[in-house]
């Protein structure tokens, strides 16, 4: 039978090894994780101190700030639901998409009145006669042009509202990357603002669901991105002679 055996002293000198290591591990892990913290570096986004880019600032008389210089990967957050909704220019067209549907509306429903005149008017005729089977053609038109009238102005102002939305969300886009670029922010992160209703199963499933779970509000760079696109519609409000109210800050 094989036997271990243990010279002199080869007890301590394990134990003595075996600290050796778990000291090393231990400074190990503090250094990796101070080498952690240091790499994310802080980040102090306030609509205060974040800066906007030369092309929406004002004139260089005027006083200006130099770009956030801090090492580390630097992270921010922008609620564009809040932009969506607060952003006078997406409003602005967003309210005459509602006021040609508001005036389809009424259109729709001075031709359904009139259909349903028709109609009543087929209920008291004679089945069979020449006068009702005019009126039956008649009623029949009126309501194939009705049907697909609504049809074409339902797409017509869908596909309106759809680019309203998709142009605007691409200056929004264009917007963050020349903020996150000038203040020397490497991603910038969706954030879901609105109120949970825990009564709602969506609105829990869309709260549940967003991508940021905690942020700091100092990383917040929504008012900085409506600020920016504020002033490009001015600008360009300008030159065309138009006017603009100013937006809603959070």
């Amino acid at each position: 039978m094989l036997q271990s055996h243990v010279p002199p002293g080869g007890s301590m000198e394990v134990e003595r090894c075996s600290g050796q290591r778990t000291a090393a591990l231990r400074a190990f892990g503090q250094a990796a994780l101070a080498c952690a913290v240091l790499a994310v570096g802080p980040l102090a986004i306030s609509p205060a101190s974040a800066q906007l880019p030369a092309s929406a600032q004002r004139p260089a008389s005027a006083q200006q700030v130099s770009p956030l210089d801090q090492p580390g990967h630097r992270v921010a957050v922008i609620d564009v639901g809040y932009v969506f909704k607060n952003l006078p220019a997406i409003q602005a067209q967003v309210s005459k998409v509602k006021a040609e549907l508001a005036k389809h509306e009424a259109e729709v429903k001075q031709k359904r009145d009139t259909l349903n005149q028709a109609a009543i008017r087929l209920k008291s005729m004679r089945p069979g006669t020449t006068e009702y089977n005019r009126q039956e053609e008649l009623v029949a038109s009126l309501d194939s042009k009705l049907r697909l009238d609504m049809r074409r102005r339902h797409n017509e102002m869908s596909e309106a509202e759809t680019k309203i939305y998709y142009d605007s969300y691409l200056r929004l886009a264009a917007a963050v990357k020349a903020v996150a670029v000038h203040n020397n922010i490497n991603l910038v992160l969706r954030l879901g603002g609105d109120d949970v209703d825990s009564q709602q199963r969506e609105s829990v499933t869309r709260h549940v669901m967003r991508n940021v779970v905690y942020h700091d509000a100092d990383i917040n760079i929504t008012d900085t991105v409506m600020r920016y696109l504020d002033q490009q519609s001015k600008m360009s409000q300008a030159a065309t002679g138009g006017g603009a109210a100013s937006g809603t800050q959070r």
